[in-house]
């Protein structure tokens, strides 16, 4: 065999996993579909960024009715690379809905805390004096003046003697640890299918220039599937694995507003934007988007006059979000096709979600000194500063919002029987022996909070498991 355990993916949770049993002394291979890129390989949050280490240049699309379009990162490192590191805990009445709905144990904030405790000492999970946009600042002022809660949300950051600060990822931390650790990584590996073996798994990969790759057959006793919300599922399918495998995929869908300010707003350090609102949620939540050029362009990219916009008004511009946690979708493979088929339905409640939370936001911009507001909806309406919550609410009333996330995760549950779950509680695969589960795909429902803390925990939860009871 190549390995003991091969784990497929190398992003938050696929890095810790391969990490800790490396750690704990196991033959370890790791294997990640794209490239090995360092963060300084490429400008934090820009066009060459999106080209180099996003699935599609991060132009993928759910479709549904509006449609929802999403990033997925894939490089080495995962979604670590390219998002802001923010940090939550997942919140104790969603740990106890998940508990109480798919019969998890070790499913509470008590039982959970060591791992959140091991997370946020690994990634130096705090908060930072330097590096936070005017434009975040701008938020939680608006909120502050209409008597809203807002907070400034923690960050997987490490401040060195000098005082400067710089975001963790897997390349920095989790990576580094599981190859000093032994274990071996493959960078533009990508499985297509697995399947059983003489007392093994034998995964059916390609390697190399995905225009011209080559075929390699690995084996393990044991594989770790921490590919992702759309891939795990995907290649469980494509396996025909688990015939439920993608059947419910969930996501926090946002929907966007570009406001122009009189003064700058862009600092020219890039500063990272860490504020949300918390009044209305976890229905509705509030923040600040990254707001590079390149972002602001993809923003405004509905708008005849956006590149124009974005050209004269760029520093004194920035993007915003209202993010709801409904809705439910689907992940399926066809045959002949590379990507799988990608459905999202945020509902009728998730719709009258985030059109109030579009309200909302518009109602905190101008309380922050927005001059202009460019909703990402059509028909394309300017929101003033001097606009009511009634006339707002009013031009948004017919439009179709245009949806985007950066949060995937629930298509491959972890439950307490087969009936509820394409995994048990800790994340092995129903009527697949030594085969796991151990990333986003596990979550029952979206948190409502930024999911990357809540994803590592659980799989740290899940490794120890499988160290205990289910590595001999």
């Amino acid at each position: 065999m190549d390995a003991e355990i091969i784990v497929v993916g190398s992003g938050p949770s696929g890095a810790l996993t391969a990490a800790l049993l490396a750690e704990a002394g196991a033959r370890v291979l790791v294997l990640e579909e794209g490239p090995w890129l360092r963060v300084e390989d490429t400008e934090p949050f820009s066009a060459g960024e999106m080209a180099a280490k996003y699935r599609h240049a991060g132009a993928s699309v759910a479709l549904g009715r509006p449609g929802v379009a999403y990033a997925e990162a894939r490089c080495v490192g995962g979604g670590s690379e390219i998002n802001s590191g923010l940090y939550h805990r997942t919140p104790g009445e969603m740990l106890r809905a998940w508990s109480d709905m798919q019969g998890v144990p070790e499913c509470d904030e008590g039982a959970l805390a060591p791992h959140f405790e091991f997370v946020e000492a690994a990634l130096s999970v705090g908060h930072t004096a330097d590096g936070v946009s005017v434009a975040s600042r701008l938020l939680a002022q608006g909120a502050t003046a209409l008597g809203w809660q807002a907070m400034a949300v923690p960050r997987w950051v490490r401040t060195d003697a000098q005082g400067r600060s710089r975001k963790e990822s897997m390349t920095r931390t989790f990576v580094p640890r599981l190859l000093a650790a032994g274990a071996g990584l493959r960078p533009s590996c990508r499985v297509r299918r697995l399947g059983r073996g003489e007392g093994c798994w034998e995964l059916d990969c390609e390697e190399g220039d995905p225009r011209s790759p080559r075929a390699v057959t690995l084996r393990a006793r044991d594989v770790f599937l921490c590919a992702g919300a759309i891939q795990t599922p995907a290649l469980l399918q494509r396996s025909r694995l688990h015939p439920a495998a993608g059947a419910s995929l969930r996501m926090h869908a946002s929907a966007k507003i570009t406001a122009r300010f009189e003064e700058v707003v862009q600092d020219t350090g890039g500063g990272v934007p860490v504020h949300q609102v918390k009044e209305f949620a976890p229905r509705i939540s509030l923040g600040c988007s990254i707001s590079s050029p390149a972002h602001l362009h993809v923003a405004l990219a509905a708008w005849p006059q956006g590149h124009r916009l974005v050209q004269e008004n760029g520093p004194s511009m920035a993007t915003y979000y209202a993010m709801v946690r409904q809705g439910n979708g689907s992940v399926r493979t066809l045959p002949g096709l590379r990507d799988p088929i990608v459905r999202f339905d945020v509902g009728r409640q998730g719709l009258r979600d985030l059109h109030e939370g579009l309200v909302r936001l518009a109602q905190c911009l101008q309380a922050a000194g927005a001059q202009e507001l460019y909703p990402s909806a059509t028909p394309l309406r300017t929101i003033g500063a001097h606009d009511s919550p009634e006339e707002v609410a009013r031009l948004l009333a017919p439009c179709a919002l245009q949806l985007m996330t950066i949060h995937l995760m629930g298509s491959c549950p972890m439950a307490g029987d087969a009936r509820r779950g394409v995994t048990d509680p800790y994340g092995a695969v129903w009527g697949q022996p030594r085969l796991w589960v151990n990333d986003a795909s596990l979550l029952p429902q979206a948190p409502g909070v930024n999911p990357q803390g809540t994803v590592m925990a659980f799989a740290r939860r899940n490794v120890l498991h499988y160290l205990e009871h289910d590595r001999a």
